[in-house]
């Protein structure tokens, strides 16, 4: 041993304490890594939830991080005047070079504690919007959502956000404290229509399809007052009535979970649409041409006899 110790002093000029010392390195990063690669397999076999496998390898690899920063700096750094001196320069040398990463190691710090969002939460950071799937120490990943695909649908890409934005951007977060989004559907129809038996017929469709996120969200926000001050005086759907240009609007306001927006709207308007089928009187406003013809209507003739007008219908 000695001798190959001495062999290697020749070669590349270390001494035989340094060469002990990168001795030890290699044997430390090679136990740690191996004792995490074992756990989890042993998590892997026995568990098959996503969350358990995923919190647990986190909680694996930040811990291999510190005892191995615990353990090398143990190896390389004899003495409290060699700590001193060389925290103080580590810390001079990072504080100037590298402000990115620890504004991002800042914001890791405050997602961990603060806890504006969780994985698995739909958040919104800036302008990036998405489904968290995976925090680290320098960004977060998002599943997107939006963007050229219509209502809150992924898009199938992954969005690596800095975490530093956390601390800068506002964050929005859809489901923390209260679970529930309020959401609107449009329904336009003519003015020739019975605006009144339609507002009915949409005040049945929207509590009918409403009902069971109705029943959850007076749980949740009892939950949520506990951390928040979320006061809402009425929480069942309602139908608003409003006129423009182009007919009666009657606009639907409900509450449902973000994730199943989409699929919400989808089950009202088929609704809609069967039921006003049903009802000759109640016709959806769309752009049409209509031709006036003064004297076949019996008003005062007007040059020219026959006018035409595009409007919605």
């Amino acid at each position: 041993m000695q001798a190959w110790i001495d062999h290697i002093t020749v070669l590349t000029g270390l001494d035989q304490p340094v060469q002990l010392k990168l001795y030890y390195s290699v044997l430390t990063v090679l136990i740690i890594f191996t004792v995490i690669f074992l756990l989890r397999r042993i998590i892997w076999r026995r568990s098959e939830d996503v969350r358990v496998r995923y919190t647990s390898y986190k909680i694996l690899t930040y811990a291999g991080y510190f005892f191995g920063i615990i353990i090398l700096g143990r190896i390389w750094i004899t003495g409290t005047h060699s700590l001193i001196t060389y925290l103080g320069l580590l810390s001079a040398g990072v504080a100037i070079a590298l402000q990115d990463v620890i504004a991002n190691l800042a914001g890791w710090i405050f997602i961990w504690i603060r806890r504006p969002f969780k994985v698995g939460e739909r958040v919104q950071v800036g302008d990036s919007i998405g489904d968290v799937i995976d925090i680290g120490l320098f960004q977060f990943s998002l599943l997107e959502i939006g963007n050229w695909v219509d209502a809150d649908q992924s898009t199938g890409r992954i969005i690596h956000v800095p975490n530093k934005d956390v601390l800068s951007k506002v964050t929005a977060n859809y489901v923390s404290g209260f679970e529930h989004i309020w959401d609107e559907i449009p329904v336009l129809i003519t003015f020739e229509s019975d605006w009144r038996k339609a507002k009915q017929i949409l005040t049945e469709v929207v509590t009918k399809n409403a009902q069971d996120a109705l029943n959850q969200a007076r749980r949740s926000i009892q939950e949520s007052s506990r951390q928040y001050m979320i006061r809402y005086s009425k929480l069942t759907p309602i139908v608003f009535t409003n006129v423009k240009d182009s007919g009666v609007l009657l606009t639907m306001r409900y509450l449902c979970l973000p994730k199943r927006r989409r699929t919400t709207r989808e089950m009202m308007w088929e609704d809609i649409l069967d039921e006003f089928a049903k009802h000759k009187d109640i016709d959806l406003a769309y752009p049409t041409r209509r031709v006036f013809d003064n004297l076949s209507e019996g008003k005062q003739a007007i040059h020219p006899t026959t006018t035409t007008h595009d409007s919605p219908r």
